[in-house]
């Protein structure tokens, strides 16, 4: 009876709903991007070119912003010939999306888009626009994704996400219920997740039989390590798929032997949606470049070694107010080879974290945050942590201690950071019993919340 209703969802009631009532193009943009994404790598990069070509003349017709920005510097369109043209263009930043709101808007369209804001996780949310077609694009991509994975439109869903904050009116708690249920998923909130009620989650799982299970990566890695722990078994999905922040390849383990399925890493942000996913063959994430363009520059926070850089945005397909260059404050690695799927699309090795969850040191030293999932990976007994940087010569570790924990576990911790950091930073370990989500519902390892540390 399942599989009847998602074949049917998929093929008569989406349609009739999407194309026919709504009058939205997100099946035919989602049958355009399935095509593209089997072109070769090189047809790729051709199309991504023509699309963005087209899109800078815009903004150089349309968006004030970019009119002014671009005159100043003595440029036109014409003389953008190349990427690496392209890539000497000023990056955008959230502060410069707040202070030039209006001016980023093209003429033409500011009076027909719509908003969306940022979760605001390192700070004070950012509002943005975008147009209605290139809302229908990011979903043809979601789902083009999320298909990567054995999860297809329709597909029996649980997932273990963020509600909303106060109380809704019950109109819109039915509408929303409502679609959800059309779409055969269930939506959990992760927000009050706690030792106390994590066999509420478990029970919920077994009692929705999810064929795939999604949503914030450390709830969902919580629920996993508890599960391996209490050696409690729950239905077992036939994927599952991790949101909201990198999963690492340590905590792709606890999951795959958790819930006995395999693991699938995407990347995204509220600004774009998502940015890039893993297919059936795990080499890396598919970047959406028929869609995006991804650019990995080189930072001060980044690793000296490797080529991890900042991962920089362009949207090719928000005419109503583009983000060209938009530096998203994340860290990612790429790869360099083609993933043997037969997709043309451009992979990422991995997706790192955050640039701002760098730690910095008086003596000048910079510590990528990635540093610390690998870091607790090997201590034993820690059950979960977080890293707080307030100050630039100490650093705060909340630690949560499972039963392995020992003198010898919290020796290891202060030898492994004082040799990586020196003695100029002070090292203080809490013992906690929980440690809080963000307002947006993940988890944050590594946070700093230095205002004067560079960012590029």
């Amino acid at each position: 009876m399942g599989q009847l209703y998602e074949t049917a969802f998929r093929r008569v009631l989406f349609p009739a709903y999407e194309s026919g009532l709504r009058h939205r193009g997100t099946l035919s943009w989602l049958d355009r991007y399935e095509h593209d994404q089997w072109m070769s790598s090189e047809q790729v990069a051709q199309l991504q070119w023509v699309r963005l070509k087209q899109l800078l003349e815009h903004c150089y017709r349309e968006v004030p912003y970019y009119q002014k920005q671009w005159q100043a510097l003595g440029l036109v369109p014409d003389d953008i010939r190349s990427m690496d043209d392209f890539a000497r263009l000023p990056l955008l930043t959230k502060a410069d999306i707040r202070a030039n709101f209006e001016d980023l808007k093209a003429g033409s369209l500011r009076d027909k888009l719509l908003y969306k804001a940022t979760g605001g996780s390192t700070g004070e949310p950012m509002r943005f626009g975008y147009t209605r077609e290139s809302n229908e694009r990011r979903h043809a991509v979601m789902w083009r994704g999320y298909a990567w994975a054995d999860a297809p439109l329709g597909t029996r869903s649980l997932m273990l996400w963020g509600a909303g904050v106060g109380n809704l009116p019950w109109k819109q708690r039915i509408r929303e219920r409502m679609y959800h249920a059309a779409f055969s998923r269930r939506v959990v909130n992760s927000f009050p997740m706690s030792e106390a009620n994590m066999s509420e989650y478990a029970d919920a799982i077994d009692a929705f039989r999810p064929k795939v299970l999604l949503g914030y990566t450390g709830p969902l890695i919580r629920l996993a390590q508890w599960l391996l722990d209490t050696g409690r078994r729950v239905h077992t999905p036939r994927s599952f798929i991790s949101c909201g922040e990198a999963m690492h390849e340590f905590q792709r383990d606890i999951v795959e032997k958790a819930f006995g399925c395999p693991a699938f890493n995407t990347y995204g942000c509220r600004e774009f949606m998502l940015v890039a996913a893993e297919c059936e063959r795990h080499e890396g994430l598919h970047v959406s470049s028929d869609h995006l363009v991804v650019e990995l520059p080189k930072t001060a926070d980044a690793p000296v070694e490797g080529e991890t850089g900042e991962v920089v945005v362009t949207d090719l397909s928000n005419f109503g107010m583009p983000f060209i260059r938009y530096a998203t404050t994340d860290l990612a690695t790429p790869a360099h080879h083609e993933c043997s799927c037969g997709r043309g699309l451009p992979l990422l090795k991995r997706v790192e974290g955050r640039v701002l969850d760098a730690i910095h040191t008086p003596d000048g030293r910079i510590l990528p945050g990635m540093f610390f999932p690998f870091l607790f990976k090997e201590t034993k007994g820690v059950a979960r942590y977080q890293v707080m940087q307030r100050q630039r010569d100490r650093l705060d570790i909340s630690i949560v201690r499972g039963p392995a924990f020992d003198d010898d576990s919290l020796a290891f911790i202060r030898h492994e950071i004082h040799k990586v950091l020196g003695d100029s930073v002070q090292l203080h370990c809490h013992f906690v019993d929980d440690i809080p989500l963000t307002s947006s519902g993940k988890t944050r390892l590594t946070i700093s919340e230095l205002q004067d540390q560079p960012v590029h």
